[in-house]
């Protein structure tokens, strides 16, 4: 985590990291003003809070209250050497705690991070460099030696030696501009890595790592993160900010933009005849449905990117719009070389989409044999160790009857009767039975096996669509419980799609774009390697979307355009504007509890008012500034009986349901009540509240913005983040920067 540190006045010191602001200062008598707690202060408040989170995290696991129970530290220090200090931590416990939880509580104070990087003892590297802003030295740790003297570790699958692999991606970043961060590890049972690495100066970029080693769970996790960075799918949804909107070129220098057809028609060079037939089924798709949600620029029309046809390499456009709607992250891969990447790419089409059809098919799969699991001793270690731990581990063969190069690992979770079933593909059986078992603990600690759902015979919320999205983005989707049964629907296939002896990627790729012909479906693919590494992605329509295609008609995310602009300027709003974005909001249908940061794709901090607001809060804040009490003491219930808020927020809108209440009855007056509201609810909440309700208060909370976005630091962090890639595509197709954001015509 990148801590940037800001002198204030005096001693006072400003700690900036994520979306958060620490202050600290000095006691008087150290010249201080003892205006906030020292650094040292923090420190050994951290200790304290950390162990406090742990003895939380236990106890909430076992639905033990916490609200009698008190934990404190002090510490102690050595009179000879006042660096040498003894922290002694106190727990009081309710007498009615077992033995057993007492114990366990104090062992779960020994998970203390705080507590267990001290023990470790951390290193401190200091350094002067001339711009800590423009500094962009990867920041991950442990980073294997040996690529520059020619030495590697070679692993099945992969073009290059992970050493070098890791020297080329981080090299890539560190041009680009981005600290790359390690900010956690994982490796539960033998053979099993994972990582999360993010950038530090825009944490909302991060990515995830898994691998048999550590090497290998870092090239996987640096690889997504080049493709993700490639291919823009940290920004998919946002608004790139009017700067960015209004340059030259948006998203890539070589994409096309298409004005609409008479009548709001597709316009002609969009899209091909097939992709159409997929895409327009019923004839309902429009040209104002594909307009981008990070420009919004209906006015240029539809930005499109070009793909290539597979069949005949002809080039075809697909509107920016459609892919981040549709298709997520699917069929999108980094590589050491473009062969390389085409194998991920078709081995993660395959496997999303043989999971969803075993899913929703409720299929029973077959079970590896143990004298097949036996060539790989590594992943029979691991999964003895998760089972002697308690998760019952399913191996089982997802190839459909040899059809796919795909394998499925299930975990079961007698604690809480969930189960996780893990998904994995690859022409080479043991580099997709690897994937799979390695992607099953990815990111995850054994508690993190509670979340999952319990299996069902409901086969109503098995093919649901939005299960699939669910199973897609997290594994977090239910699971038929015929899945479980030993009477498998296939036989069991001993495949190879790697062919024999050592096959090549380019062979490998050959045989996966062949299932996809043999199936009757085009792909379309698209690389871009400016950035200095092949990176490719492949759209199969009909097969790789994980949205249904009808969301282009009804719940496609350029709906922000009818909404962002206005909610922006919200304080800016005269009351003929403010009724009618009520009226758009009601007339949408739209979800009361979607968060205003998913409607408008503006990153918020979730720490402040906006970041937790709502359609429903929105509303109702719209109904008070317009004087309309009735229905505003209407959505103040459903928000007190629903919403889940911060406590602060929760009270606002309790004085402002009494407030409203008293205000809607002709014999009852504000004033009568006036000092037992103060007393209740704080002299300051209720001068807002009844502000808010007789109108001298509008949007009470919510700083104002813009357009300009001023303020907004989270997306602001997001923007600049995306500038590195936009400038270093624009130097790379050769355009002078003051051109590349001098306005662009419609």
């Amino acid at each position: 985590m990148e801590i940037k540190v800001n002198y204030l006045d005096n001693l006072r010191l400003e700690a900036k990291f994520d979306d958060f602001t620490v202050i600290s200062d000095q006691p008087i008598r150290y010249k201080g003003d003892g205006s906030a707690p020292g650094p040292f202060d923090y420190f050994l408040a951290s200790s304290a809070m950390c162990a406090a989170y742990f003895v939380k995290v236990y106890c909430n696991a076992r639905d033990i209250p916490t609200e009698n129970i008190r934990l404190s530290q002090n510490n102690i220090v050595d009179p000879e050497n006042r660096y040498k200090q003894i922290f002694k931590i106190q727990v009081e416990l309710p007498e009615d705690i077992s033995d057993k939880d007492r114990q366990g509580i104090l062992r779960s104070i020994d998970r203390c991070t705080v507590k267990r990087v001290v023990q470790e003892g951390p290193e401190f590297d200091v350094e002067v460099v001339e711009n800590i802003d423009e500094d962009a030295q990867a920041m991950l740790t442990g980073v294997p030696k040996g690529a520059e003297r020619g030495e590697g570790t070679w692993i099945e699958g992969k073009d290059l030696p992970l050493e070098q692999t890791i020297a080329n991606m981080t090299g890539i970043l560190a041009e680009l501009g981005m600290k790359i961060e390690i900010a956690s590890w994982r490796n539960i049972v033998p053979h099993v890595w994972s990582l999360h690495i993010r950038d530090a100066a825009s944490p909302m970029c991060f990515t995830n790592g898994k691998g048999a080693t550590k090497e290998s769970a870092l090239c996987s996790a640096l690889g997504e993160f080049i493709e993700r960075t490639n291919f823009n799918f940290f920004y998919n949804d946002q608004f790139f900010g009017e700067e960015i909107a209004n340059a030259e070129f948006v998203h890539y220098p070589n994409e096309k933009w298409f004005l609409p057809g008479p009548d709001d028609a597709l316009p002609e060079g969009i899209l091909d005849d097939t992709t159409r037939e997929i895409y327009d089924p019923e004839g309902e798709l429009c040209a104002s449905h594909l307009i981008d949600t990070n420009s919004g620029r209906a006015d240029r029309g539809i930005v499109s990117l070009p793909f290539m046809r597979h069949s005949d390499g002809e080039t075809v456009y697909f509107p920016s719009n459609l892919i981040e709607n549709l298709y997520l992250s699917n069929g999108m891969s980094a590589g050491n070389t473009l062969a390389e990447a085409q194998v991920q790419c078709l081995s993660e089409i395959f496997e999303r989409a043989v999971k969803k059809q075993i899913i929703e098919q409720e299929l029973a799969l077959p079970d590896v044999p143990a004298e097949v699991l036996k060539r790989y001793p590594e992943i029979v270690e691991g999964i003895e160790a998760l089972e002697a731990q308690g998760y019952p581990v399913l191996v089982k063969d997802a190839s459909l009857g040899g059809q796919f190069p795909v394998m499925c690992v299930t975990l079961m979770n007698p604690k809480t009767g969930g189960v996780f079933a893990s998904f994995g593909a690859h022409p080479s059986f043991h580099v997709a039975l690897e994937r799979t078992f390695t992607e099953l603990l990815q990111g995850r600690s054994l508690e993190g096996f509670n979340d999952f759902p319990a299996p069902t015979f409901n086969s109503m919320a098995v093919t649901e669509p939005n299960n699939y999205v669910e199973h897609f983005i997290d594994s977090s989707g239910v699971i038929s419980w015929r899945f479980f049964s030993s009477r498998s629907d296939l036989e069991f296939c001993d495949w190879d799609f790697s062919g024999s002896g050592a096959c090549s990627n380019e062979q490998e790729a050959a045989t996966l774009f062949g299932i996809l012909e043999e199936l009757g479906l085009e792909a379309y693919v698209a690389v871009r390697d400016e950035l200095g590494a092949p990176v490719c992605r492949i759209l199969v329509p009909g097969l790789s979307e994980v949205y249904p295609v009808e969301d282009l008609v009804w719940d496609n995310t350029n709906m922000a355009l009818d909404y962002r602009e206005d909610i922006l300027n919200l304080h800016r709003l005269d009351d003929a504007a403010l009724a009618a974005l009520l009226e758009r909001l009601e007339e949408s249908q739209l979800d009361e509890h979607m968060t205003i940061i998913s409607l408008i794709g503006i990153e918020f901090d979730e720490n402040t008012i906006w970041g937790q607001l709502t359609i429903l809060e929105l509303k109702l804040l719209i109904h008070l500034a317009l004087g309309q009490h009735e229905e505003a003491l209407e959505r103040v219930e459903m928000f007190l009986q629903y919403n889940d808020n911060s406590v602060e927020r929760n009270l606002f809108y309790q004085a402002v349901q009494a407030v409203l209440e008293v205000v809607l009855d002709d014999e009852l007056e504000v004033e009568d009540f006036r000092y037992n509201l103060g007393r209740m609810f704080g002299e300051e909440t209720i001068e807002a509240v009844i502000g808010s309700v007789n109108g001298s208060v509008r949007f009470h909370g919510l700083t104002p913005t813009s357009m300009a976005l001023e303020g907004l630091e989270k997306h602001q962090r997001l923007i600049e983040s995306y500038k590195k890639l936009h400038a270093a595509r624009a130097v790379r197709a050769g355009m002078r920067m003051q051109d590349v954001y001098a306005p662009a015509d419609a």
